[in-house]
């Protein structure tokens, strides 16, 4: 489990959680410095472990989603889709137990 901080094409950040199996199981905004990356995952290591900040979303494609949010109702990051709402719960958990990573690596 660890957090990926990723530059993006137009020379942002973002980051990914994944888990042990190195699956990404969360996926941030696009951030302008990195350091507002690294405020991001302490943001995720904050806010993960409790399931009030998760909340289930419908794609338009009916696929179910998550999103974890911050105390001020901000979205801190944002799942994939999933085939199943089971499959999006079980989702959340592995969450709420990886957030609490403090491995941070980097990809430049």
């Amino acid at each position: 489990m660890s957090y990926q901080i990723s530059p993006t094409t137009n020379s942002k950040f973002m980051f990914n959680l994944k888990a042990e199996n190195n699956q990404v199981i969360l996926t941030s905004q696009v951030y302008e410095q990195k350091q507002s990356a690294l405020d991001g995952i302490a943001s995720v290591q904050a806010n993960g472990p409790f399931s009030k900040n998760f909340e289930h979303l419908t794609s338009t494609a009916s696929e179910p989603y998550f999103v974890l949010k911050a105390q001020n109702g901000e979205i801190i990051g944002k799942s994939q889709m999933y085939s199943s709402q089971a499959s999006a719960e079980a989702g959340i958990t592995s969450v709420q137990i990886n957030s609490r990573s403090e491995v941070i690596t980097t990809t430049e």
